[in-house]
């Protein structure tokens, strides 16, 4: 029998399939919890993007609302992610206009100005804003009348969560309903030597200077976006990736394109590694990196890892609460943030992919028939491979419609977020736009024959006095 992929939790009972087919409570458990007695009515586990917003929806329909977090208020997107990283793009792209733009508009002094970066500057007043975002959290907590509770949560039982305070004093709560947001953290894989001489993406924002060379290694849009700023603050980077180029999901013009530009920047991209297999260092401190396909890079100061990103699961026991994990650690949801567990949701990074409603109830009937499941996962999945599930933006919805649909009026029974049509962007040298179907698979889905492709190429008005030669102006991509 083919396997599944473990994002789709495998039926036990007529019971089981009824449950995840059901996105509202029956009457019957609603009286039944009616009649219970819980310390919240909503208790949500994660103060990032999509816990917070979920619990002040809850709380403006009056319910009495907590949640639980262990680190500083945000979750990653405030404190290690979209907004620091906003930061460190802008700060790149005014080096990048002072070496390379500047003088075309008749500045002059703009090199000799894009090496005068103070770094330990832009890293304290960065600090201090991301600080201050904290606060404003915290704010809007009381605001909102939510309670705000400091500490480690782990689940007792479907309903009652431990908390264990910094201090190493516990709590016990209890909740009718409870929301899992605890988001994830970057991924180090294995290798001699690898794990105690490299940084992830979050000790990107630790650094105290500016390292002179630097190894990113990763295909994905944190590696590269980290590799562009590096590069252009003045770093020699070194971008490791295990296939041919990064972005490999991405529409093959814009990896393409963005693969022409980084190697017009300066990027040394080294292809087909296959990883990092061993990390040495120096006597004069310096790493030497060895990737699996045998390179050895020397002199690095920094080698940071973004290979990509785990859910926060392994202290919560989500298996005391009977809530399904995949085989990486994901929580298994359904399009309406339903876990396996009647009163308990899931939503952000912690889930991985969306199961479809309709596809899951399509490979549940065909479970015990064995009818060319694998035919029908490869044709559909990409339907869920493709959903922007990490996005803040789309976990603040998916959070907001979550409590919807839970608290709010009959209106909003049916309430959740679509993951089609999903805009994304990527904070590289160039930037990267982009929304709906890549051109393969909007073939897969429709065939060749149905698909039109219309592309454009063109050099920015921005470009239009450079004195250089056309075809070594920057370009506009578009399909």
């Amino acid at each position: 029998m083919p396997l599944i992929p473990c994002s789709l939790p495998r039926p036990r009972s007529t019971t089981r399939l009824d449950s995840l087919l059901s996105h509202k409570s029956t009457k019957t458990l609603e009286n039944a919890r009616a009649m219970s007695s819980y310390d919240y009515d909503y208790l949500v586990i994660g103060g990032g993007s999509g816990g917070i917003a979920s619990a002040k929806r809850a709380a403006s329909y009056g319910k009495k609302v907590a949640v639980i977090e262990k680190a500083r208020l945000g979750g990653t997107c405030v404190n290690v992610g979209c907004v620091p990283k906003k930061v460190m793009w802008s700060a790149a792209t005014v080096a990048d206009t002072l070496k390379h733009d500047a003088h075309h508009y008749g500045f002059s002094g703009g090199v000799e100005a894009a090496s005068t970066l103070d770094w330990p500057k832009l890293k304290a007043a960065r600090d201090a804003y991301v600080l201050r975002l904290n606060g404003i959290y915290a704010s809007g907590f009381t605001k909102a009348g939510v309670e705000d509770i400091r500490g480690e949560a782990t689940f007792v039982d479907a309903n009652t969560v431990e908390v264990k305070a910094e201090d190493g004093s516990i709590k016990t709560v209890t909740s009718d309903k409870i929301l899992v947001a605890t988001g994830g953290r970057p991924h180090i894989p294995a290798g001699d030597g690898v794990a105690e001489n490299v940084i992830s993406s979050d000790g990107f924002f630790d650094l105290e200077e500016l390292p002179k060379v630097a190894v990113v290694v990763g295909a994905g849009y944190i590696a590269v976006e980290l590799a562009g700023v590096l590069n252009s603050l003045g770093t020699e980077v070194h971008l490791v990736v295990r296939k041919a180029k990064a972005l490999r999901d991405f529409d093959p013009m814009i990896s393409d394109a963005l693969d022409t530009e980084m190697i017009k920047a300066g990027v040394h991209i080294h292809r087909n590694t296959g990883g990092i297999s061993k990390i040495e260092v120096g006597e004069d401190g310096k790493k030497q990196v060895t990737t699996v396909s045998g390179d050895t890079l020397y002199g690095a100061d920094v080698v940071l890892m973004a290979p990509g990103r785990i859910p926060n699961v392994e202290y919560l026991n989500l298996d005391k609460a009977g809530v399904e994990l995949s085989h990486k650690n994901h929580i298994t949801v359904d399009e309406y943030s339903n876990t396996s567990a009647d009163n308990i949701y899931a939503l952000g990074d912690v889930c991985g992919k969306v199961v479809s409603m309709l596809l899951l109830l399509l490979l549940l009937l065909l479970w015990p028939f064995d009818l060319q499941i694998d035919r029908i996962l490869t044709q559909s999945l990409f339907i869920t491979s493709s959903l922007k599930q990490e996005l803040t933006p789309m976990a603040i919805a998916a959070g907001r419609r979550l409590a919807d649909r839970l608290f709010g009026p009959e209106k909003y029974k049916n309430a959740k977020v679509s993951y089609d049509l999903v805009p994304t962007v990527v904070f590289t040298h160039p930037t990267i736009g982009t929304i709906g179907l890549t051109e393969p698979k909007a073939v897969d889905k429709y065939g060749a024959e149905s698909v039109k492709v219309y592309t454009s190429k063109f050099a920015d008005s921005h470009y239009g006095i450079f004195q250089v030669d056309p075809e070594n102006k920057p370009k506009t991509h578009m399909k």
